[in-house]
């Protein structure tokens, strides 16, 4: 009884080894919004206007059902948390975050596997836009 639990233990932990293997990221983007599951206006500096942005992720080589996570950053603290489900091999899919006029800084999503390691990251820039009527004539 014992050694059939054991089979059975290992053959769990190595089936979730085999799908976070080959597990891979094959584009990864902040954007202002998906449309028809593709991101738009992709960029990497951000006015703190902009509302809410999109961190789209093309998930690559799942052998099965698996869940990566978006982990969002603002000025190296941990400020979200995202758990994503990924359906197949070539799976598209994406978290957002509202922004707040005080959210100025330096931003960083890191996508994780299921067992927490980071596949991928990216980094993006928010500012605040000047107002209105204060730019410098020559």
């Amino acid at each position: 009884m014992k050694r059939t639990i054991i089979a059975v233990l290992v053959l769990v932990l190595l089936s979730g080894w085999a799908v976070a293997a080959g597990l891979g990221v094959g584009e990864a983007v902040i954007c202002k919004d998906v449309k028809d599951r593709t991101p738009v206006e992709p960029g990497d500096s951000f006015p703190t206007d902009v509302g809410k942005l999109y961190c789209f992720t093309r998930i690559t080589g799942a052998a099965d059902a698996t869940t990566v996570s978006h982990v969002w950053f603002l000025n190296d603290k941990q400020v979200s948390a995202v758990d994503l489900k990924v359906g197949s091999s070539n799976w598209r899919t994406w978290s957002s975050k509202q922004i707040k006029p005080s959210d100025e800084g330096s931003w960083k999503v890191e996508i994780r596997d299921l067992s927490g390691k980071v596949l991928t990251a990216v980094e993006f820039k928010t500012y605040r836009p000047e107002p209105e009527g204060s730019e410098t004539k020559p």
